[in-house]
């Protein structure tokens, strides 16, 4: 078997990989063993995070909806049901920012969702 040095590609791969590493706290920065699981780990931790963050915004809309929602009598759930039932297809996120940026449509919104709540209730 031909011998194989290898020299640029292994100065380049640690290279890269410590070039990741930069910040990183005391010799998790500077080994390249200790470099590497901390890369290792960070970027575990980034995947987790990116599916994570999907969680923590729609919870975050969810109860800026509901607080708003609370604010004209009705719950989450009453105000959902209501604005599907009238046929609204407006997602949580616009919801959640008509909510904060714009009180007066979302207090119509609340009506639309509450009278034809009103409605379904009345014809079972």
């Amino acid at each position: 078997m031909p011998r194989v040095k290898r020299g640029n590609v292994r100065r380049q791969k640690r290279k890269k990989l410590l070039g990741r590493a930069k910040g990183f706290y005391q010799t998790k920065s500077k080994l390249y063993r200790s470099a590497k699981e901390s890369v290792d780990t960070a970027l575990k931790y980034a995947f987790v995070g990116r599916r994570r963050k999907k969680r923590d915004f729609r919870r975050l809309w969810v109860i800026r909806i509901n607080a708003a929602a609370r604010e004209h009598g009705l719950t989450y759930g009453q105000f959902i049901s209501g604005l599907k039932a009238a046929g609204n297809t407006l997602d949580r996120k616009t919801l959640a920012d008509l909510a904060v940026s714009s009180p007066a449509s979302f207090a119509r919104l609340a009506k639309i969702a509450g009278d034809a709540r009103q409605k379904t209730e009345t014809r079972a």
